[in-house]
């Protein structure tokens, strides 16, 4: 029942995924990005790393798509009026196939190490999931952290000078 239930949310996942580059409407596209940010703390449900799964939710399909929604709609983006060409079109399709080729050769062909890392479920239910993800994200992983936090700041700077329309 389990793997029936991963497969289904893997294969919606999926299909969401593809029309966020699909759709032509940027809303729709927002919509299914969302709809994949649902699917992603599902399987963090199923993980059972439940502190990730609402994280994904409150950040991401929170925060994080009412900021590019808010942009989609400060840049008034209208549809998309004309047709993609030809080449154009077949070498994504071409590029998007010999990465996946590549994907599934790689995963069929390794195996798993079967390495235990520092992190086992017995620390975990001692420390918590919480305090974990604290300890890692600012002191081994702070520069990304903060790299993110300005990149983001540029993205919305950047929005408003792009909207505005008299500098």
């Amino acid at each position: 029942m389990e793997t029936l239930f991963f497969s289904l949310v893997a294969a919606i996942a999926i299909i969401s995924s593809i029309l966020v580059i699909t759709n032509k409407n940027p809303i729709n596209s927002a919509l299914s990005l969302i709809m994949t940010f649902f699917c992603l703390a599902t399987l963090y449900v199923m993980l059972e790393a439940h502190f990730m799964a609402a994280i994904q939710i409150i950040v991401y399909a929170g925060a994080i798509m009412v900021l590019i929604v808010f942009v989609i709609m400060l840049l008034n983006l209208k549809s998309e009026s004309g047709g993609r060409t030809n080449h154009a079109l077949f070498l994504g399709v071409m590029t998007g196939v010999l990465l996946l080729i590549q994907t599934w050769y790689l995963l069929w062909r390794s195996s798993l190490t079967g390495t235990k890392g520092v992190v086992d479920s017995a620390l975990i239910a001692k420390v918590g999931h919480t305090e974990l993800i604290g300890k890692s994200l600012y002191t081994e992983f702070l520069l990304p952290f903060e790299i993110t936090s300005v990149l983001l700041l540029v993205a919305i700077i950047g929005a408003v000078i792009l909207s505005k329309k008299k500098l």
